[in-house]
């Protein structure tokens, strides 16, 4: 007879189900993706194919890579080894191909694309190996030769599969100048994911732990998160631990807005959005402007125009404001004295703008809410105005990722 958990196990499920630090590993606890986990599989079983994944940073790219692995060690499919690294800014071709055989328990000396070719035809079984972080390596003697690896092993129709993973808005970006390989690399985009998507990681998430999750916590989390799984572990991981810690099991909306300002406090990223907003000016308005970006209608690539933060603007300041009264603090967020918070494209009188990493807009909002700059009714209200007009101007939807281009 089954008996329930204690509070200390309990906390204990709640910490292996909820990783906002650490890629999931566990395929019972892997939700959504499921296209991308086809075409994976799909990569991996057809000769001559490896894999290109790609997409914003903290979507779960690393995420699907340890999946999958898994997913080829499972029973009743052909069997692979693993092999995972990351590469570093000093990385060069024989540093990394000197880890990569290391986990596969071999040696080498011959680092030749050749010579690394030869020693992956003798692997029994094959390998997957995913090379992580590839938009870090910095030598371009190593990418060179990596792309080479890479058609050699294509060309000979060795039965290993390279997965490369990095961030980038297309897998040109990725790879380089070496466009050649692109014929043999199966292109894999990752976008953020959708609402369901990340509905599922609350469901899988508090299965796992033996808890329930009340509809509206669960809306919550989903909309403060962005599309970005990183939030969603976060949130749900800190709402479900005080609701245990509180002798309950049902995780109620009250958890998930009690558990925002520890989310916010010491996160990786509040340093930078201090930087940000930082200023001794009385009555500056760095943070509602930089919030009123987080919050304005953007295109498919996460661009925004000027004009588009008014509106919102005007409900976080309590005025209406025109361009030129925050036009300064715009350029400004392109500096790098304030961490360069956004990036801008165009031409002058037609700028657009987006956030230079995505993990910063979730932050900025939860962070207005914790400071009180808005509450909930208002961010809900904006966000509908904002989605309304994102429908407006994308028109019928498409999938940037279809085009092997994200921004």
């Amino acid at each position: 007879m089954s008996t329930e958990p204690t509070k200390t196990q309990r906390l204990i499920l709640i910490g292996e189900a909820f990783r906002p630090a650490a890629p999931v590993d566990d395929l019972d606890l892997f939700a959504g993706r499921d296209k991308q986990r086809s075409e994976f599989i799909s990569a991996v079983t057809q000769a001559g194919y490896h894999v290109g994944l790609y997409g914003e940073r903290g979507v779960g790219k690393t995420s699907l890579a340890r999946v999958m692995t898994a997913v080829f060690n499972s029973p009743g499919v052909r069997r692979y080894q693993a092999a995972m690294v990351s590469c570093g800014t000093e990385e060069n071709f024989s540093t990394l191909w000197t880890n990569i055989f290391r986990r596969l328990g071999r040696e080498t000396e011959d680092f030749t694309p050749e010579g690394i070719r030869y020693e992956i035809e003798q692997l029994d079984p094959p390998a997957l190996i995913v090379i992580d972080e590839l938009d870090r390596l910095e030598n371009d003697e190593a990418l060179t030769h990596l792309a080479d690896t890479v058609k050699t092993l294509s060309d000979n129709v060795v039965p290993s599969t390279l997965v490369l993973v990095g961030v980038a808005g297309s897998i040109g970006d990725l790879v380089g100048e070496h466009e050649s390989i692109i014929r043999n690399l199966k292109q894999i985009g990752m976008p953020r994911m959708t609402p369901e998507e990340l509905r599922g990681i609350l469901w899988k998430g508090s299965e796992h732990a033996q808890i329930e999750i009340e509809s509206d916590a669960v809306e919550r989390v989903v909309a403060l998160s962005e599309g970005l799984p990183h939030y969603t572990h976060l949130l749900g991981h800190g709402a479900a631990e005080r609701a245990v810690q509180d002798d309950r099991t049902l995780v109620t909306l009250k958890d998930v807005e009690e558990a925002l300002p520890a989310a916010v406090e010491g996160h990786t990223i509040e340093s930078d959005y201090i930087k940000a907003i930082r200023s001794s000016q009385p009555g500056n308005l760095y943070r509602e402007v930089l919030l009123a970006c987080a919050i304005a209608p953007k295109n498919s690539l996460g661009y925004f125009a000027s004009g588009q933060i008014r509106d919102p603007l005007e409900v976080i300041a309590g005025r209406r404001l025109d361009i030129p009264a925050f036009s300064r603090h715009m350029k400004e967020f392109l500096d790098p004295v304030r961490g360069s918070v956004l990036h801008r494209e165009g031409k002058e009188r037609s700028y657009s703008y987006r956030f230079s990493h995505p993990m910063m807009q979730p932050y900025v909002i939860m962070s207005a809410l914790t400071q009180g700059l808005l509450n909930p009714r208002q961010l809900a209200e904006l966000k509908e105005k904002s989605r309304e007009e994102e429908e407006k101007q994308q028109g019928p939807k498409e999938d940037p990722y279809e085009r092997g281009q994200l921004f």
